[in-house]
């Protein structure tokens, strides 16, 4: 069994940032050290002197679409797990809007073994819930599968969940966490009609009304009927990418019973992003629900650190630029995010938006927490070594030419970051390394202790 010593970092972990060293013995942590009680190095196998670094766990990122199988012109597993060690995440959980998608046991178990065969990072994936495949929920194998996904609004896909009856089905015999995109679709076309009275026919919308389109109102009535059916039927409710303030007071008015239930992510992009950026990126930044005015970005930055926000997440969604073209019903909804969260997220640390603790309990610890999952997303000894080492250095800049995903850009080139990841390790194994990636390693699936 190879022993490994990272030494001389700068460990954040479960509230407390000190100086130490991590010791890995295969695929676990075996000891983790405070800076006077640092081992010497000739009992290990391999050293890593991480002198100004940070040592984190693993970003666990709960929401992605790498697209495989069916869509795999614009993404794939492969593809954009190389994307996901380069930003420093060890584990994904993906989602079924694909083609097929994944609504049956039988398109699950495919959905798994391309995982299995191809995926650099540890990983699982959602069960897709649709008007009228409830009763296959007993079916799913419990410790393989992280939640069920239940589109409240149409996206990607269109696995729109739109009948009350089925919506009452699921939230009662949901065995899992469901896992919800909230919009209210009938609010949406009602927006969509309102705008396109207000242009000749045929004309296109510009983009910037995509914010009017999927409005704050949509997003507030699909989220406020999710928490009460959620707590009619005492199911486990995890609310994904809150885009507005208005959704911020439904989790504000929980008991703390209700919220250990029922909890809430934000997605990277409407952490950064505002709408007064679509006159630069235009369609760039079109996504489900939409990037809104200022404010809202401010209130879910206060909430990341108010504790109403639970986990952020990337909502790595890739498309070809052709397919990014068009105004706001035109151009398709999603961007790639993966690579670049974790520096984006840094950087609102040095902004003093909220703390490095914070941080990793909100990407790393909390998906880990909140699924369930088992031995995964904190530094403690007997746990998987997923590890990720970031430095602050030498400014650099994003360009399509360092972006890993297959579809080719990014909405954040230009932009100039001083963090980056050195080192990512999953189960031990050094599968990121200053830009050198290890292509032949695969990941483990997570597995879940689900109550």
């Amino acid at each position: 069994m190879k022993r490994t010593l990272i030494k001389n970092v700068t460990i954040v972990n479960e509230g407390k940032q000190f100086k130490g060293s991590v010791s890995i013995a295969g695929e676990t942590i075996s000891d983790v050290f405070t800076a006077d009680t640092s081992p010497s190095a000739p009992f290990y196998d391999d050293v890593i002197d991480g002198t100004g670094c940070l040592l984190l766990p693993g970003v666990i990122d709960d929401h992605v679409h790498f697209r495989e199988p069916g869509l795999t012109h614009k993404a794939d597993i492969y593809s954009e797990s190389h994307a996901a060690v380069a930003g420093g995440v060890t584990a994904i959980m993906d989602m079924p809007n694909t083609n097929p998608p994944t609504v049956t046991p039988d398109a699950l178990h495919r959905k798994l073994d391309l995982l299995n065969e191809r995926c650099l990072v540890n990983h699982s994936c959602y069960f897709g819930a649709t008007n009228d495949n409830h009763t296959l929920f007993d079916r799913i194998e419990r410790e393989r599968v992280c939640g069920i996904k239940l589109f409240m609004g149409s996206s990607t896909g269109n696995m729109l969940v739109d009948r009350m009856t089925a919506l009452e089905h699921i939230f009662r015999n949901a065995n899992l966490p469901i896992a919800a995109h909230c919009e209210n679709q009938t609010i949406i076309r009602r927006n969509t009609e309102r705008i396109q009275r207000a242009y000749p026919e045929g004309a296109e919308i510009p983009i910037q009304k995509h914010a009017y389109i999927r409005s704050v109102e949509a997003c507030y009535d699909s989220t406020k009927l999710a928490i009460r059916m959620a707590l009619d039927a005492r199911a486990r409710l995890h609310v994904l990418h809150l885009s507005t303030e208005k959704e911020l007071h439904l989790f504000d008015s929980l008991s703390p019973e209700e919220r250990s239930r029922i909890t809430a992510e934000v997605c990277v992009a409407h952490l950064i992003f505002s709408s007064h950026d679509y006159d630069r990126l235009g369609a760039r930044i079109k996504c489900n629900p939409s990037i809104k005015h200022p404010r809202h970005r401010a209130a879910l930055r206060k909430a990341v650190n108010n504790g109403l926000i639970d986990v952020i997440a990337t909502d790595h969604a890739p498309h070809l630029p052709d397919e990014k073209r068009g105004g706001a019903l035109k151009a398709a909804s999603g961007m790639p995010m993966i690579q670049y969260a974790l520096p984006s997220m840094l950087r609102l640390t040095d902004e003093h938006c909220f703390p490095l603790t914070t941080l990793v309990e909100k990407m790393c610890h909390a998906p880990a927490r909140l699924f369930n999952i088992d031995r995964r997303g904190y530094i403690r000894p007997g746990y998987y070594a997923d590890i990720t080492l970031v430095r602050r250095g030498t400014p650099w800049r994003v360009t399509a030419d360092n972006v890993l995903s297959k579809c080719g850009w990014s909405p954040l080139e230009g932009k100039r970051f001083e963090w980056q990841v050195e080192k990512t390790i999953v189960n031990g194994h050094i599968v990121y390394d200053s830009g050198q990636i290890d292509h032949d390693y695969r990941g483990m699936e997570l597995r879940f202790h689900h109550p």
